[in-house]
């Protein structure tokens, strides 16, 4: 499955928030949505998964205009962990998980012993399957993180749309998110600020800057000690982990 936006803009109480932006997801690719505080990754996400509307530009799924497919067809086929999870009704924590089953049942139809079974192993995967009687709005931040990620590994889908999904997590939980997505197969474009994390874990880019995409590539080729300092503004030093073998940053101050 390949997603594809081809020059998006989209505007917000008639403010632009984003220009423009073209890129692409292919089929099983790991790609790092980058940029500072009010890029416009968020935003562009939306235009993706549906909550906004772009002012100009398509969204394609597999050369399909997103506008052209209905809300459960695009559900079956690409799952989302948004960065807020706030919600004003008590469900237990694998009754959410159990949403990620509607876009495969049909209207009124009862969760069956396979739903279950599906359920139960995505709170499995997260480490979060001794919470499944739990209220969710009793969770920690970073507990609802994982049920919603939780809730779309039980999607069953072709595509993951991250934005933050490493939010409000401590480092094991980073990392173990980052690992079970990676370990799915499928294809995932993902917002995030941790550097380290992008180049553990993406094999390819996208920069914003002021709503525009201004870099792209293979991560390691992109990421460099002078992109930073032009998109984040912050002096680095970019070296070789001697256990992994990936790059790492280490920011310092110039104070």
């Amino acid at each position: 499955m390949n997603i594809e936006t081809r020059s998006v803009s989209v505007s917000l109480s008639k403010k632009q928030i984003v220009r423009g932006a073209s890129i692409k997801v292919r089929d099983k690719q790991f790609v790092g949505l980058l940029g500072p505080n009010g890029s416009g990754k968020t935003t562009l996400l939306k235009s993706i998964y549906r909550v906004l509307k772009p002012s100009a530009g398509t969204v394609l799924i597999d050369g399909e205009d997103i506008k052209e497919l209905s809300f459960r067809d695009t559900s079956r086929r690409m799952g989302v962990v948004s960065q807020f999870n706030n919600i004003s009704f008590d469900l237990s924590a694998q009754e959410m998980v159990l949403m990620g089953r509607a876009p495969h049942k049909k209207a009124f139809e009862r969760d069956s012993a396979e739903d279950y079974r599906i359920a139960e192993d995505a709170l499995k995967r997260v480490d979060m399957l001794d919470f499944r009687d739990r209220s969710f709005l009793t969770l920690s931040g970073g507990e609802k993180q994982r049920i919603i990620l939780a809730r779309a590994l039980a999607q069953q889908v072709e595509m993951l749309i991250l934005d933050e999904p490493t939010n409000h997590l401590d480092i094991k939980y980073q990392l173990q998110i980052m690992d079970v997505v990676k370990s799915l197969g499928c294809g995932v474009l993902a917002a995030l600020h941790d550097l380290n994390l992008t180049l553990m874990y993406c094999t390819y880019v996208y920069i914003m800057k002021n709503g525009e995409v201004v870099a792209e590539g293979e991560t390691e080729e992109v990421i460099t000690e002078r992109l930073i300092k032009e998109v984040y503004e912050v002096d680095c030093a970019l070296s070789r982990n001697p256990v992994s073998g990936k790059l790492n940053v280490s920011f310092f101050s110039a104070v």
